[in-house]
This record gives structure tokens, C-alpha cells and sequence, in this order.
């Protein structure tokens, strides 16, 4: 009989010189998770792409001994479709991150897709190329220290008007043929896209699953982000942007992707919990446990 894919919770940010990471661990021990993701990229821990040693034997001290497993967020700006002369820099940061995670034994890192600016939009096969490549290179760093590498789907925000539909990244994974280059299905990024180019979500989430070896869970509804609010709050109330709201407050269809969509049997499923509804914690868990119960997994 399938069993339930492993729930988990990102950390609330805390301080980057790691002073509360300690407590920000203990205030989710007693929630009943399996992983805990790790917002590695917000912590002091590399310096232009080399690890500050002191600082991640510290980082390794607090994450031992504890009730739940771990999974890191690299670096946001990672960027495999950028123009070519930045992404040594990037893979050498990615490097470090993936030995990051293996020092906690987090088996999932997750990066972001690649992103174009409009005026980059001519190179776009070029650019898909060049990030099919440094993702290959990338997955055999990660295979060496048994992590998973899993891709974010993004939307559309800021100058960056060109990122993979859900399906377009399926494609790319399926030509980069890696085991240790997945994706993290971020359900909430691909509504927004979805609707900001015009495609069927629910579709186009059927070809991503069966690589989706990680999940990113919260709600929205699959709105863009205004182009200006004064207050985070302001969003929320008109229902637009990336809300990181409890999973079952916005408009995902959480039912057909249950029904529709098949994941890998051992999925990771992590709620990216906006640290304004935290205190909304055990709820948003509570609906997760039942989508999770209700999700199709191969095998």
C-alpha cells in the first residue's frame, strides 16, 4: 500500500549570523514533520562562492540530533539561462551549497529555473542550452555527495519577462536525462505563469509531476504581482502575486491535482509558509496531510 509522501516546513528566516537558528529549530519540533527546509540562502555561510568554514561547522552543530531531516533552498539568483560569463560563479556557489546540504545530510537542494530579461528573449534556445548543461555538470557534483538538485519553476516578475512554462521544464529535464537533477514543483509559481501566458495549468502539471522529487506547497490566486503595494498586506487583500498563503486559503485546485497528477513515490512536500500566517502553522499542516493523503504516486 502507498505510503504518505513526507511533509515539511520552511524555518522562519532568523538572524543571518545563525545567533537563533537554535531556536527557530525548537519552535517547530514539536509539529510532527519529516524535513524542515533550510533557508540556506538568507544565512551567512559563503563567501563569493567558497564556504566560511567556521560558520558552516556551526551551521552543521545546530541542524545534528534533531527530531526531523533537512532540506536546503540555495541561492535565489542562481541562474543556468544567464549570459554565459556569469555562470561559473553560479555553479561553483551551487557546488558549495550542494556540500552544504550533504554536511546536514539533506538529501533535496533546490535552486531556482533559469530566467531571461525581455530584451534576452532572441536567445532563449541558447539559453535553455547553456542551462541543460551547467544543470548536467551540477548533477554530477550533487551525485557525488548524494543530494538531489531539484529546479524551481518561477513566474514572470521584475525585469525577468521569460522563464520555462511547467511543461517546457519537464521537457528540459527529460533531455538533461540526470537522476540527481529534478524538480521542485511549485504549485502557487506555476498558477500565476499559467495565467500569465495562457496556458492550462492542470495540463501542463500532469508532465511535470512524474520529476517533481520535491514539492513546494501554498496557495494563491494565480494573480501576478501588482505593480506596487505599500505594505505586504496590501497584496493578500486584493488576492495578487506569490502569497505563500496556508494551503486551502487561495484558489489552487488542489482536488484535480490529486486526482490528475502522478508523483514519485519518494516525494518530499515542503509548505512555504509566508511568516505572516505562522501563526496559522497547524492549520496549513493539517490540510497538507490531507492533500498529501489524497495525491497518486507512482510505484
Amino acid at each position: 500500500m502507498p505510503t504518505t509522501p513526507a511533509l515539511g516546513l520552511t524555518s522562519r528566516d532568523g538572524q543571518p549570523d545563525l545567533s537563533d537558528l537554535a531556536a527557530t529549530l525548537d519552535e517547530v519540533a514539536d509539529l510532527g514533520l519529516a524535513y524542515v527546509e533550510l533557508p540556506a540562502y538568507h544565512y551567512d555561510l559563503v563567501l563569493a562562492g567558497r564556504p566560511i568554514a567556521g560558520r558552516v561547522k556551526e551551521f552543521e552543530a545546530i541542524c545534528k540530533d534533531r527530531p526531523y531531516g533537512f532540506t536546503v533552498h540555495g541561492p535565489l539568483p542562481i541562474n543556468f539561462m544567464a549570459p554565459p560569463a556569469v555562470l561559473p560563479r553560479f555553479l561553483e556557489t551551487t557546488t558549495t551549497f550542494i556540500e552544504i546540504a550533504a554536511r546536514i545530510g539533506a538529501p533535496h537542494l533546490v535552486i531556482h529555473a533559469g530566467m531571461m530579461q525581455a530584451d534576452e528573449r532572441h536567445d532563449a534556445e541558447n539559453a535553455a542550452a547553456r542551462q541543460r548543461d551547467y544543470l548536467h555538470r551540477a548533477g554530477e557534483v550533487a551525485a557525488a555527495h548524494n543530494v538531489v538538485l531539484c529546479v524551481e519553476n518561477l513566474f514572470d516578475f521584475g525585469p525577468y519577462a521569460a522563464t520555462p512554462t511547467i511543461a517546457r521544464l519537464a521537457e528540459e529535464l527529460a533531455l538533461i536525462d540526470h537522476p540527481h537533477v529534478r524538480a521542485t514543483f511549485d504549485f502557487s509559481h506555476g498558477f500565476i505563469h499559467a495565467h500569465q501566458c495562457g496556458y492550462d495549468f492542470l495540463e501542463e502539471a500532469k508532465a511535470l509531476a512524474p520529476f517533481a522529487a520535491h514539492l513546494h506547497l501554498h496557495d494563491s490566486f494565480g494573480q501576478p504581482d501588482l505593480p506596487w503595494v505599500y505594505d505586504s498586506a496590501e497584496a493578500n487583500a486584493f488576492g495578487h502575486g506569490d502569497l505563500h498563503l496556508p494551503q486551502g486559503w487561495g484558489s489552487l485546485p488542489w482536488d484535480a491535482i490529486a486526482e490528475h497528477c502522478s508523483f514519485p513515490a519518494d516525494v518530499i512536500a515542503i509548505h512555504e509558509l509566508n511568516p505572516r500566517f505562522w501563526r496559522d502553522r497547524r492549520e496549513a499542516l493539517d490540510y497538507a496531510r490531507g492533500f498529501l493523503g489524497r495525491i497518486r504516486t507512482a510505484g
